[in-house]
This record gives C-alpha cells, sequence and structure tokens, in this order.
C-alpha cells in the first residue's frame, strides 16, 4: 500500500495518470507530447520513463509492447485497494 501512495506523490507521476485517464493505451511519446500540451510539463522522456517506471512498480500503470512501441494504460486496482479500508470504514459508521 506504500507504494502506492509513495509513487502518488510526485505531481507528475499524478499528471501521468492524468493523461492515460483521458486517453488509456499510450506510448511514450503521445504521453510527453500530452503532458507537455495538456500540463505544461517539460521533462525529458528519460525522465518521464522513469516516473513510469515507478508506477508500474507499484502497479498502477500496465505497460505491453507491440513491435517497437510499448503502450501503457492505467490500472487502478491497487489505488481502490489501498482506499477500500477507508472507503468501508465511512459506508459503515
Amino acid at each position: 500500500m506504500a507504494d502506492v501512495f509513495d509513487a502518488l506523490n510526485a505531481p507528475a507521476r499524478r499528471a501521468i495518470l492524468d493523461v492515460l485517464v483521458a486517453r488509456d493505451d499510450q506510448t511514450l511519446f503521445e504521453i510527453c507530447g500530452r503532458l507537455a500540451a495538456d500540463h505544461d510539463i517539460g521533462l525529458s522522456r528519460q525522465a518521464i520513463s522513469q516516473h513510469l517506471a515507478v508506477l508500474e512498480e507499484a502497479q498502477l500503470v500496465r505497460s505491453r509492447r507491440e513491435g517497437r512501441y510499448k503502450f501503457h494504460t492505467i490500472d487502478a486496482t491497487p489505488l481502490r485497494a489501498a482506499m477500500a479500508r477507508w472507503l468501508n470504514e465511512e459506508t459503515n459508521p
């Protein structure tokens, strides 16, 4: 659970998740372009790739390879699991 919250700590990683929520299944190149255009984040592709690796390690992003391209997809399952503790307490006082 700590990995999920650690991964969400960086504003750039939250912006990456926002980009993937808007349109899933994107390449690194597409994510870089959308971060620059929509979020005014001008990080290098290497920096964004490192942020994606942290999100993958926390299992918030899944990736798959197709030929020379790697596509990234958001996976909210770990976030739901981390939040379930408080969401259940809220609905069952």
